[in-house]
């Protein structure tokens, strides 16, 4: 089949990105033709609350990028539609994240559709944004109208989908485990090349900080775990803010958590992203609110155990005592948990994360898609 992913690529930056890229390298591999069609201008700068929307990295795989879209040029929209319209690839694997992109991709995708063959299958993110917007139920409206189906890596956005349609099919299917970042590296190596203590409990934050990712919580939690633990330790956060950083180095402060916290307030490249996962013992998701996670399969990937929140999706991934523990999303649980984790220690959650792993595949993400696409045939 030929087929097009309408989404972020190379040179922007970020996890979807990275998935993105994941995903049409799945489908090349299965025997189909498969490029992204990007964006000239994803977001403008005023928009965009880190410091670059793009990589500094070279590109690390050959798939072909077109850059059509730009997000707020209704031009590039009914250019790019027009394109792909001519071309008529079998499907058309588009990404949702943000109702603000809904404009956008949904007039992209109504000239699409005039061709009469291509079909559309919505990889959705989020129906229902983290951070509410006006316009948000309106522009996803728009958007969802021009998809045949939908696939959801979490049952919350399973179910968010229903109050825009309760027709079309929906499938879900969990995140696949990112194995591109490289293979493992020995904790020691992890520790030595980011600088960071050798033999003491490292518990990680991971990914960039907005308020719904509950870091505030963890910062509290970790200064309850410090009353009652047995060994050194050190939390270390790392990601870039999306939101003013103040507030939470006030709290470290309060908190008297100076020297027990290591910032590294920078967005993680991904050749980096190994030396992390490898060198934490432990990675924390302390969020409010959630769909689905990328961090998670990460940690997959790297063996690392995590605390997840009982919060959209996350604890269907994190099986509580086995690859970890879920809890409420309070500070006095998560460091209950900590304390529990830290007693246990890492070792005793390896075997089944190395066994669950294995259930989350891109092979079957591609098959489930191609099957979806058949079947509106």
């Amino acid at each position: 089949m030929k087929i097009v992913i309408v989404g972020p690529g190379y040179p922007l930056r970020g996890g979807i990105a990275t998935f993105n890229h994941r995903l049409a390298k799945a489908f090349i591999e299965q025997g189909h033709e498969c490029e992204i069609v990007s964006f000239s201008l994803q977001y403008p700068s005023f928009l965009f609350p880190g410091k670059t929307q793009f990589s500094t990295e070279p590109q690390s795989d050959s798939i072909n990028i077109r850059k059509l879209i730009n997000s707020v040029n209704p031009f590039s929209w009914f250019s790019a539609g027009n394109k792909l319209k001519k071309e008529k690839p079998d499907l058309i694997v588009v990404r949702y994240w943000l109702p603000f992109m809904g404009p956008a991709l949904g007039t992209l995708l109504r000239r699409v559709r005039t061709n009469k063959y291509t079909k559309i299958i919505c990889l959705c993110d989020n129906a229902i944004p983290h951070e509410k917007r006006p316009g948000d139920n309106l522009f996803t409206k728009y958007f969802v109208k021009t998809c045949d189906a939908f696939v959801t890596m979490s049952e919350k956005v399973k179910s968010d989908l229903m109050l825009f349609d309760k027709t079309k099919p929906k499938l879900l299917i969990y995140h696949p485990v990112y194995d591109n970042f490289g293979e493992a590296v020995d904790t020691a190596e992890a520790r030595k090349h980011l600088g960071l203590p050798e033999n003491e409990d490292l518990f990680l934050f991971f990914g960039f900080i907005r308020k719904y990712k509950g870091l505030d919580i963890l910062i509290e939690a970790l200064s309850i775990y410090k009353k009652t633990a047995v060994k050194p330790f050190k939390l270390i956060i790392a990601g870039e803010f999306y939101e003013d950083e103040q507030p939470y180095i006030k709290l470290i402060e309060g908190l008297d958590l100076k020297n027990d916290i290591i910032l590294f307030n920078e967005f993680i490249p991904d050749s980096e992203v190994k030396y992390f996962l490898c060198a934490g013992d432990l990675l924390i998701q302390p969020y409010r609110n959630a769909t689905q996670s990328g961090v998670t399969p990460l940690a997959y990937h790297f063996e690392t155990p995590m605390i997840v929140t009982k919060v959209g999706g996350l604890e269907k991934q994190v099986p509580d005592q086995k690859a970890g523990y879920v809890v409420e999303p309070t500070a006095e649980a998560i460091a209950e948990a900590m304390k529990k984790f830290s007693q246990k220690g890492k070792v005793a959650f390896i075997p089944f994360l190395q066994q669950e792993k294995q259930n989350y595949s891109w092979e079957h993400m591609v098959s489930s898609m191609i099957e979806l696409t058949q079947a509106q045939r």
